[in-house]
């Protein structure tokens, strides 16, 4: 397993419905201040959804368990997987992870959530609305992760006809803690290519700490402190950013 990291463009727009600046996620200035005295508590996870395969709060695993460690999320790998991590040069921090597997791919990213309610029905809503805004398609479908956003957008192709690439957005909302993926490439369409990908994204466990924080807040990740873990640059070819807290979608495929 292969891990880059990537440059980023720290001047974003932002997403239409959101109200703060990309990286910190804050809306309406809205605190979560609840105190709290350890790990984050599993019992206060919506119970919308079944977490008992993953994705993972920390206090339920017993420790890394051969998970990359990058702070706000521990990842487990795959053969052959590369694990891209996306950078904000401008504030040196590290945005979001990206699994690439073959030409299929998953960006993940996780953000505080309040502790009585979840995020990804408000969520899923304002990216649908984003992606039809800019003259895309949307289907909501059930599966055993829950609602899951299959979309696709319009751009224009190497001849200048319209061609619609397709990004499939998962959600699941945990105790205090929100996590997103993003399923792009033949993943998005193929569902045997997805279900690595969706393995892995089962497989995470996430950090979320205990200090108050906005609702939507990115939670912190890092560069990963293992030793066989070296990250080098990646080449400027790689999977298009896909983060609704950003911006609008901008959906291509992996190429």
């Amino acid at each position: 397993m292969s891990i880059f990291r990537r440059n980023k463009d720290a001047d974003r727009g932002a997403e239409a419905g959101l109200d703060e600046d990309a990286d910190t996620g804050a809306v309406d200035g809205t605190g979560d201040d609840e105190s709290a005295t350890g790990q984050s508590s599993a019992a206060a996870a919506p119970a919308e959804v079944s977490r008992e395969d993953g994705p993972f709060d920390v206090s339920e695993v017993s420790g890394r368990e051969g998970r990359i460690d990058l702070g706000a999320l521990w990842v487990e790998g795959i053969a052959g997987m590369e694990l891209r991590l996306e950078m904000d040069e401008q504030r040196q921090q590290v945005t979001a992870a990206t699994a690439v597997l073959g030409d299929s791919a998953l960006q993940v990213q996780a953000f505080a959530a309040p502790r009585s309610s979840g995020l990804w029905d408000d969520i899923r809503r304002e990216i649908a609305q984003a992606v039809e805004q800019q003259g895309g398609t949307v289907e909501e479908a059930d599966t055993a992760l829950g609602t899951e956003l299959r979309t696709r957008m319009p751009s224009a192709g190497p001849d200048g006809r319209t061609v619609f690439a397709p990004a499939t957005f998962v959600g699941v909302d945990g105790p205090r803690w929100f996590l997103r993926g993003v399923l792009s490439g033949r993943a998005a369409i193929d569902q045997e290519a997805a279900g690595p990908l969706l393995d892995l994204f089962r497989n995470l466990v996430v950090v979320r700490g205990v200090e108050p924080m906005a609702p939507r807040e990115l939670l912190a990740l890092n560069l990963p402190q293992d030793p066989q873990a070296r990250p080098v640059e990646q080449p400027d070819d790689g999977p298009a950013d896909l983060d609704p807290f950003e911006r609008g979608p901008e959906i291509t495929e992996v190429r």
